[in-house]
């Protein structure tokens, strides 16, 4: 495979100069540097913190990306000097410097080819994402080849083969997949109405260690059958999927079959929306490998379900989906009221609440492992004033459901920004949480000062009242100019998960000074 892939890049680099006598095409590109130098901090202890010998991480992204007409190419360069703590790159990967991406491809109105390491998601993602995450230091693109072909809007059809990056390698498997969708609507030439039914195929194939001969098998099944539904504001999805027998961090020895089952039911109109969704799993994390660890070794994709915070005490205890065995769900409700004759003024609210409990075959009994009642009230003032207020009460498992303790947080958010005039603004937070359980009260605050649209600067501090009685400060300072942003900040960092799009790592409490670049031309 990895000499076919070569040969198909020599080949589209040898037919560049080609396509460029016909036209110049485009060279883009970006630059992404996060480094760390970590200093010794007694506050934190030792149990939780990280402090390396050389003190310094840094993780590093450079990518160019060349398009002329249906043609592209593209390769991704990336660095570690070494890691950062907390990502699992760094423990799992042997390498420094590697290719991360590297991809030629062919795309038509009609017709998609892509040669290379593949970026795809059938479906939700219960069966097969594909993706990159840098914030949580995942990059599991395939390895391989692609194509997908469209007719007329009526039916579309992809298909994918290759290996799987794990970290700073490949995996000892392959995947295989395939993902049909049929467009009713434009098949009956409807007009107001959006109705398709989909369907996948993924297979994992990997030769099973010694260790696990008897239990694991070499083939790995998965399908998907999916529905989707829009006419009016009124929207609706389902999603179920199938697994074969696989072995599972809940199946000490044995395997089973899993399942999933996805349901969305919206409804918008004007200034009011409404969003209900449920889920269900049972035995649906699969690995890319029999033989890798850590949050980068998965092949599909199960976020939490839940409301994804920005504030530092609500985000401070985030759920993380399980999906060994789950179901719950969570509903989202908006209405935005405005002022007719002063569109300056208005008020949004939100509310929200979302409930997830265990399978019963994996904890023995259902226990509840998360909670989180919440609402939220923004009101623009005027055009130079606006305010938030959010109130969240949370109650979540410590240990996933194992045994029945439960720990209860209740949250309460000021947030407000003022803005001088067009380039200068304030926003500051007050937060407060109240607990009986675990560490107790905290209370935070952040103020941050902005100069559009070259400067911003910032302090934080999170404070426990309770049981450790550490101040978590931090203050930054950053410049942009055009494409590219530079930001340099100094905190104690408080040990525990990292989330983005719903899915988390564990990272190390630390105290330092981070440096990160973004640019792209």
């Amino acid at each position: 495979m990895k000499k076919h892939l070569l040969f198909l890049l020599l080949s589209a680099c040898a037919a560049t100069p080609e396509l460029s006598a016909q036209s110049k095409g485009h060279l883009s590109g970006s630059l992404e540097s996060n480094s760390i130098y970590y200093v010794k901090d007694n506050k934190l202890g030792s149990e939780n913190s990280v402090y390396p010998e050389d003190h310094f991480g840094s993780n590093n992204y450079l990518k160019l990306d060349y398009t002329q007409g249906k043609f592209s190419a593209g390769v991704q360069l990336e660095g570690y000097l070494p890691a950062l703590q907390g990502y699992d790159i760094g423990v799992y990967g042997d390498k420094k410097a590697i290719l991360g991406i590297k991809y030629v491809n062919w795309q038509d109105d009609n017709f998609s080819f892509r040669a290379g390491d593949i970026f795809e998601q059938f479906g939700s993602g219960m069966v097969f994402r594909s993706f990159e995450d840098r914030t949580l230091g995942i990059n599991n693109s395939i390895e391989g080849v692609y194509g997908s072909y469209n007719y007329k809007n009526y039916i579309t059809v992809k298909g994918l083969y290759g290996r799987p990056r794990l970290y700073t390698d490949y995996a000892d498997s392959w995947v295989r997949g395939g993902d049909l969708s049929l467009s009713i609507d434009n098949l009956a030439g409807w007009t107001e109405t959006f109705f398709s039914i989909e369907g996948s195929l993924v297979n994992r194939n990997e030769e099973v260690p010694d260790e696990m001969a008897g239990v694991a098998r070499p083939n790995v099944n998965m399908y998907s059958a999916r529905a989707n539904f829009d006419w009016k504001g009124l929207n609706a999805r389902v999603e179920y999927v199938g697994k074969s027998n696989d072995i599972s961090p809940a199946l000490i020895g044995t395997t089973d079959q899993g399942h999933g089952l996805l349901a969305e039911l919206g409804y918008s109109h004007k200034g009011f929306s409404v969003l209900a969704t449920y889920r269900e799993l049972k035995y649906m994390s699969t690995k890319l490998s029999y033989t890798g660890n850590g949050t980068g070794n998965i092949l599909n994709y199960l976020p939490a379900l839940t409301r994804q915070y920005t504030y530092m005490l609500a985000n401070l205890n985030p759920y993380q989906s399980n999906g060994e065995g789950e179901r719950g769900g969570q509903v989202d409700i908006y209405y935005s009221l405005r002022n007719k004759k002063n569109r300056s003024q208005y008020w949004n609210f939100h509310a929200n609440a979302s409930i997830f409990y265990s399978d019963k075959a994996v904890t023995k009994k259902s226990r509840l492992l998360w909670r989180d009642i919440n609402g939220d009230v923004e009101r623009q003032w005027n055009k130079q004033f606006k305010t938030t207020l959010l109130v969240s009460v949370q109650e979540w498992s410590p240990t996933h459901g194992m045994d029945d303790v439960t720990y209860a947080s209740n949250i309460v958010v000021l947030d407000g920004l003022y803005k001088f005039d067009r380039k200068k603004s304030l926003r500051a937070e007050v937060q407060y949480l109240y607990s009986q359980d675990y560490e107790k009260d905290w209370v935070a605050g952040l103020v941050e000062f902005s100069l559009a649209p070259r400067w911003s600067f910032s302090v934080s501090d999170m404070y426990n009242l309770g049981t450790t009685k550490v101040h978590y400060y931090s203050g930054s300072v950053s410049y942009t100019q055009k494409n590219t942003r530079l930001q340099l900040s100094y905190g104690r960092n408080r040990a525990g998960y990292v989330c983005s799009g719903g899915v988390c790592r564990y990272t190390p409490a630390y105290t330092g000074a981070n440096l990160t670049l973004t640019t792209s031309f």
